[in-house]
């Protein structure tokens, strides 16, 4: 399966709640559609087509005027936050014509992020935005790394946050090395709040942890219990959880971590939630939310916090991983022809991801099918 679609009925993260400041517009490209976003004077953030009814112009270069309504740069057209046109300057005494309106998007806030439903509209209630308890939870310190904009399609930046293989030798050197590649995986699948997740869980004992991780969570050899989950379309998250050797606590339920269970001595970790929204079938934007407890601090800067020293250096990871997903886009411009994709062991998890996307992708077609024959 090539990654050349997007999946629209899904919820995706437009942004962390703070980018959306009351009655400021912004304009976004989310699933191939073109978005205006706005915090209203009320605290809702509402979300609209881009395109101006008239004539096509990107509502996100208007304004928004005293009375909440926003007004089109180009003819002057005024929409109120439904979406529904409520004055022309051109034909001041009337009538509107009941087809100048722009499409609204589903959206929600909840867990310091706007989501937004950029698909079938009816689609939204079956599903529920991925919970992400540590986002903003105060036991927590959260830092945001991005937003990246990657020229790549997002099912690859899944795939590589699922197989952590490519640890080495991608990462040599900093968060990777050739043992963490040898790290059996097993995987658990299911579903929650309507969305299908597959989970790649690493357990190994008396690790070496590469430079990085020693620089973070202090510990040279650590036993460790490592989790990648895609929880969505949207949503990666990312568990470790590091002792030293001998001294792992084990947890009931892989995908449970809350604070209240991270003792401070003798476990440190992390949650990395990654946020993939794409923008069309070749590129995407990728956020890296680092939760780490709030009352950790580094090894390699015991000034500085867990989180912040994770946030300062994980950009260089990143940028490795930038490079490597740019690489593989290019190539699927060429035909297979005689190229045929061999799959390895550790590949599991990344093949069932790839099996919900298809299974998804199948649904949309099945229903935009449905709606062109009523």
């Amino acid at each position: 399966m090539k990654p050349e679609f997007v999946i629209r009925n899904s919820w995706y993260v437009a942004g962390l709640s703070a980018e959306f400041p009351k009655e400021t517009l912004s304009g976004h490209v989310i699933a191939k559609r073109p978005i205006v976003m706005w915090r209203t004077k009320e605290g809702e953030v509402v979300a609209h087509d881009d395109r101006c009814a008239h004539k096509r112009f990107p509502l996100s270069k208007g304004r928004l005027m005293p009375d909440g309504t926003l007004e089109c740069a180009y003819h002057g057209l005024r929409y109120n936050s439904a979406g529904r046109c409520v004055a022309i300057p051109s034909q001041p005494d009337g009538p509107i014509p009941s087809q100048a309106r722009v499409g609204s998007f589903p959206v929600k806030e909840q867990d310091g992020l706007v989501w937004i439903w950029p698909g079938d509209p009816a689609g939204a209630v079956t599903r529920l935005p991925p919970r992400l308890p540590e986002v903003g939870d105060e036991g927590y310190e959260s830092i945001v790394v991005g937003p990246m904009k990657v020229p790549a399609n997002y099912v690859l930046l899944v795939e590589n946050l699922l197989d952590i293989t490519h640890f080495y030798p991608l990462h040599d050197g900093n968060i990777g090395d050739e043992a963490n590649s040898r790290i059996p995986a097993e995987i658990e699948e299911g579903e929650e709040d309507g969305n299908r997740y597959v989970m790649s869980i690493r357990k190994t004992s008396n690790y070496t942890q590469p430079p990085y991780l020693v620089d973070w969570f202090h510990f040279d050899d650590v036993d460790r219990h490592h989790t990648h989950c895609m929880m969505s379309p949207a949503i990666t998250r990312v568990v470790m959880r590091n002792s030293p050797t001998g001294k792992l606590v084990p947890h009931t339920q892989a995908r449970e971590y809350p604070g209240n269970l991270l003792p401070s001595d003798n476990e440190r970790g992390y949650v990395l939630v990654h946020t993939h929204t794409p923008v069309d079938e070749k590129n995407h934007v990728w956020r890296v939310i680092v939760n780490c407890p709030a009352d950790h601090m580094s090894k390699g800067d015991p000034k500085v916090s867990t989180a912040r020293r994770v946030a300062e250096m994980f950009p260089e990871v990143a940028g490795e991983d930038l490079w490597a997903l740019e690489q593989q886009q290019g190539m699927f411009e060429y035909p297979d022809e005689d190229y045929s994709e061999v799959f390895l062991k550790p590949d599991l998890a990344l093949r069932r991801a790839r099996k919900i996307f298809a299974d998804l992708q199948r649904e949309e077609e099945a229903g935009a099918k449905a709606h062109a024959a009523e």
